[in-house]
C-alpha cells in the first residue's frame, strides 16, 4: 500500500505532460500496434520561450499494445527559443523539467536542465533511468538565450 501511495504522490509531481506531434511506423506487426518512433512537444514549465521536442522508440506488438512491453532507450532531442525567454529569478542547477514513463516496470526518459552561466546558454539533456541501473544512451540540444523581437 505505501509503494502504491509513492507511485501516485510521485506521478502528482512529475513536470509538464507531452504533446504528441506525430508517430512514424518502423516495423509492421501482424498481431499488435507496429513499432514506431513518435516525436512529441515539451514546453519547458519554468522557462517560457522554449520548446523542446523528443523522437522517441515506441514497442509494438501484443505487449505493446496493452502497455506491457519495454521501450528501447533510443531518442533524440532539439530544443528551441520560439519567444522571448524570461529566466525565473531562482533556477536549479540541475533540475528534471520532462519525464516520460518507457516501461510499466519503472524505466522512464527524463529531460535535465543546466544552465551555462558563463555562456548565457541553457542546456536540456535527455537520459534514460531506470530504479536499478540506467543507460549511457543520451541526447542533449542546447539554447543559447538570444533577444527576440526586441525584447
Amino acid at each position: 500500500m505505501k509503494i502504491a501511495a509513492a507511485l501516485i504522490l510521485a506521478a502528482l509531481t512529475l513536470p509538464v505532460a507531452a504533446e504528441e506531434i506525430g508517430c512514424a511506423t518502423t516495423t509492421w506487426k501482424l498481431i499488435g500496434a507496429n513499432h514506431r518512433v513518435c516525436i512529441y512537444a515539451y514546453d519547458d514549465p519554468k522557462i517560457s520561450g522554449v520548446t523542446c521536442h523528443v523522437s522517441q522508440a515506441r514497442t509494438g506488438g501484443v505487449k505493446g499494445s496493452f502497455g506491457l512491453a519495454e521501450d528501447p532507450s533510443q531518442f533524440s532531442l532539439a530544443c528551441r527559443q520560439i519567444g522571448p525567454i524570461t529566466l525565473p529569478a531562482k533556477l536549479s542547477e540541475d533540475e528534471i523539467v520532462f519525464s516520460a514513463d518507457t516501461s510499466i516496470f519503472f524505466k522512464e526518459t527524463d529531460v535535465h536542465r543546466f544552465f551555462d552561466h558563463k555562456r548565457n546558454v541553457l542546456i536540456y539533456m535527455a537520459i534514460s533511468r531506470k530504479i536499478i541501473e540506467g543507460a549511457p544512451a543520451n541526447a542533449i540540444s542546447t539554447v543559447p538565450i538570444q533577444p527576440w523581437g526586441g525584447k
